[in-house]
């Protein structure tokens, strides 16, 4: 699949200089979505789990809340998990029903839960507070959503600890290790008959296949313990959450949603008696290598024996390698000034944008050939979190986004899924 996906890129690349769309506006960079590639990794994960499993597959749409790439993604069978009312908006535009949706959160508001369990749409409960407010709304009526708890199975961090959502003291859902906490979340279900689903999510980028596996195990042991103390199955189904990590130092997809399903067939098998419906919230490792920045370089110089190239790709468009480069660091390609690969002998050099701080680097010491001014580096494998949700530092614009297809005769077919924001697009959201 790698390699397949990185001859599309250097066709768009190509096609995309050769028509001008770096340049429009006066830009100096756009984004792309690999659209043949999105197909791919959406039919990688529907294989990965075996047909006897009744599972649905929701988008996590803060990894790329784009309307049109949220559209594709339910023609290609997805469901779409959202944290906030802006996604829940998105996805609604998107064309997903309130079935095949789930609302998680840990902030939601009163008039937020009330909307999503009138709509149906299903409900992950963070906390007994919000319990208590899913209670008053269910006295009053009832809805048909299906709604969970969200519990911190408690197992550890990964190597990104931001991004770490089974830690001891994680900010998402009720702990299950913590004094008297097992007991009280057992009390919690046997009191409400409809508490028919249970939630976890043990973290993404930089989680082991085994840690997170480890928890997901935890999470099914309670369901069961639920079910036992009920005398019947109560709980129906658990949603498994997302966190398969991407691969960002090279072009495979390893580790593999097969590999991921492997590990939670040794560690939780229960999950696949057919017994319980699944659902799984995957979003980076859905669309992370099927998008990349491509950007101009304006400038080139050298400070310290360091050569450095100034692009019109930073951290507004690249905030986690800017600020946290060790643990987001991308891999770059450069291309010539005609959007050919770029041949030379490799040199060691820092890319740069536009941001006014001296950390805006989305490269340090990357061994390229020797950029010049007017060349073109890409940003791979950034389709989940960077463009889709730009960093409006220094007022930066948010550039194009282009859907791209190759056509039997190697035609590059390039849509429009967002257009650039103008200067007057950001004068206009600056206030009166």
């Amino acid at each position: 699949m790698g390699e397949h996906r990185s001859y599309r890129r250097n066709l768009a690349v190509h096609a995309a200089v050769s028509q001008g769309l770096l340049d429009r506006d006066d830009a100096g960079l756009a984004a792309f979505v690999d659209l043949t590639g999105v197909g791919e990794s959406v039919a990688s994960l529907h294989r990965a789990w075996p047909s006897a499993v009744p599972v649905r597959h929701a988008f996590a749409a803060k990894a790329n809340c784009l309307v049109p790439v949220l559209r594709l993604l339910r023609d290609h069978g997805m469901g779409c998990e959202v944290a906030s009312a802006g996604e829940l908006a998105q996805a609604v535009a998107a064309g997903f029903r309130p079935d095949e949706m789930i609302f998680d959160s840990p902030a939601k508001t009163r008039q937020e839960l009330a909307h999503a369990l009138s709509l149906g749409i299903a409900v992950n409960i963070d906390n007994f507070q919000e319990l208590a407010r899913v209670d008053e709304f269910m006295e009053r009526g009832g809805s048909r959503s299906n709604i969970g708890i969200r519990i911190n199975p408690q197992n550890g961090s990964g190597a990104i600890e931001a991004v770490s959502t089974a830690s001891l003291s994680s900010k998402f859902g009720i702990p299950l290790e913590d004094e008297g906490s097992r007991e009280r979340l057992l009390d919690a279900y046997r009191r409400r008959p409809w508490l028919r689903w249970v939630h976890v999510h043990v973290g993404s980028q930089g989680c082991a296949l085994e840690l997170t596996a480890q928890g997901i195990a935890r999470i099914v042991r309670f369901a069961e313990a639920v079910n036992a103390a009920a005398g019947r199955q109560q709980i129906v189904g658990i949603d498994v959450g997302g966190g398969l990590s991407v691969n960002f130092a090279g072009e495979d997809d390893t580790p593999s949603f097969h590999d991921h399903v492997s590990h939670l067939r040794a560690a939780a098998p229960a999950l696949f008696s057919g017994e319980y419906q699944v659902v799984t919230e995957f979003g980076r490792s859905v669309m992370a290598k099927n998008g990349f920045i491509a950007a101009r370089v304006e400038y080139t110089k050298t400070a310290g024996g360091t050569p450095i190239a100034i692009t019109h790709a930073g951290a507004h468009v690249a905030a986690r390698t800017a600020l946290a480069p060790e643990a987001w660091k991308l891999r770059l390609a450069a291309y010539g000034e005609d959007g050919l690969p770029k041949d030379g002998v490799l040199t060691k050099q820092d890319v740069a944008g536009p941001c006014c701080f001296a950390g805006d680097l989305v490269g340090r010491s990357q061994a390229l050939p020797l950029l010049e001014p007017g060349d073109v580096v890409a940003l791979l494998d950034t389709g989940a979190y960077y463009f889709s949700t730009p960093y409006q530092y220094n007022s930066l614009p948010a550039p194009a986004v282009y859907g791209f297809d190759i056509a039997e005769d190697g035609t590059v077919r390039f849509t429009l899924l967002r257009r650039a924001q103008t200067t007057g697009d950001v004068l206009a959201a600056s206030g009166p």
